[in-house]
């Protein structure tokens, strides 16, 4: 089991936000000294672990041909751009927007006085031209809960051969995810304190393991990434 925490990485940011990368896949990022972040698994890329500043924001700015996945750890976010417009994302929240071939502007704002927490996590698309789109997920307590990733014969989620899901935990609560003969997973847990296999982790710590069984010592949220 490899580990990767907060304090391990450098801290970068831009605009309106401070942020540590924990995963910038060297197919995408070809030009960056990736250590220690870790490469990513399947068609997912990138892992940043961002605080906005007091009512800081990302800015307009455009992506094509990625799926952007957005979830709220702590304070909230308003959500300006071409898909869905006004949206407000509260802490425990997931959005999902996907570029496509269509394309998609965004600017994501911190409406307080206060700094916030934001993950977000990006994934290719299997397959190009795609239709722009945009979901909202409101993630149940003590289960793990699939934001992305899904057969195309469903429409709950955004198709990919590349899961997501998104658990928050209770103390005492436990959750669990298998690679099967896929390969590796990647967890992170953004809140809270636990053990995954054996070993204790605290907030801001990325874990990279052929299976991972998440016991919660405090109030979490674990976000897994794994191959379907």
């Amino acid at each position: 089991m490899d580990i990767l925490t907060f304090d391990q990485l450098p801290q970068g940011g831009f605009a309106g936000l401070i942020e540590r990368q924990f995963v910038t896949d060297r197919r995408v990022f070809r030009n960056a000294d990736n250590k220690p972040a870790f490469d990513g698994l399947g068609n997912f890329v990138y892992l940043a672990d961002a605080n906005f500043m007091p009512n800081g924001e990302t800015t307009m700015h455009n992506h094509q041909e990625v799926d952007v996945i957005s979830v709220m750890v702590e304070g909230r976010i308003t959500h300006a751009g071409s898909l869905e417009h006004g949206q407000n994302l509260e802490a425990g929240y997931a959005q999902v927007q996907r570029a496509g071939g269509e394309g998609f502007a965004h600017n994501e704002i911190n409406p307080d006085s206060t700094m916030n927490q934001m993950i977000q996590l990006w994934v290719l698309p299997d397959e190009r031209g795609e239709a722009a789109g945009y979901k909202v997920y409101q993630p149940e307590t003590g289960k793990l809960n699939k934001i992305y990733g899904g057969q195309k014969d469903q429409d709950k989620t955004f198709y990919s051969q590349t899961a997501i899901a998104v658990a928050p935990l209770e103390t005492g609560q436990s959750v669990e995810q298998s690679s099967g003969s896929n390969g590796e997973i990647l967890a992170y847990l953004s809140k809270g304190c636990g053990v995954i296999n054996g070993e204790t982790v605290h907030a801001r710590t990325l874990v990279r393991a052929d299976s991972i069984h998440f016991d919660a010592k405090e109030e979490s949220q674990l976000i897994v990434i794994y191959k379907e």
